[in-house]
């Protein structure tokens, strides 16, 4: 049986756990999704399309190399507690499209489904690319594959009907 290693410094473990969600002994994958929900929000309502791509920038650039550190404190390449990288595809998810409270909600439901599912070639990202970047990558190729979906549900009216029936109103723009 194998000693688990200790974590790595307080502030790379806060950034590659999205703030402790991948501790979560519950799917710390969608805990970690759920993180970013309100820091999308924030970044689309707040800031408007600039700061939201800011926002992925720099939050898949910190999240690489936190992740790459904590992958190596760990002794083990995408340890499932780093969940930054869902923080990062859900932010692709939404990149295309108005940041509304249906469009969070469905982006959330398609980024799961993509991360869970790792469709060609995302599951080969996942497998050969290693390091703090091969941590990050599989998961924003999963947010380009939710993302297409979102973008198409959007331009074909879905998300407006579903607006309408559920009674919100639109996103912040694309």
């Amino acid at each position: 049986m194998r000693t688990p290693r200790p974590l790595p410094s307080l502030g790379i473990t806060l950034i590659a756990t999205a703030l402790g969600a991948g501790l979560s002994p519950v799917a710390p994958g969608t805990m970690g999704t759920l993180v970013a929900i309100p820091l999308a929000w924030a970044c689309a309502r707040f800031g408007g399309h600039l700061a939201f791509i800011a926002g992925l920038v720099v939050v898949t650039a910190v999240g690489t190399w936190a992740a790459g550190r904590f992958c190596a404190a760990a002794g083990r390449h995408d340890d499932q507690r780093i969940v930054i990288d869902e923080v990062a595809g859900y932010f692709v998810t939404l990149l295309a499209v108005p940041r509304g409270p249906v469009e969070l909600a469905l982006a959330f439901g398609l980024f799961r489904l993509f991360d869970i599912w790792k469709p060609p070639p995302v599951r080969q990202v996942d497998r050969f690319v290693k390091g703090g970047f091969g941590v990050m990558a599989d998961d924003l190729a999963a947010g380009v594959y939710a993302g297409a979906c979102l973008f198409a549900l959007e331009r074909f009216g879905v998300v407006g009907k579903l607006a309408a029936l559920v009674g919100v109103g639109g996103g912040s723009g694309p």
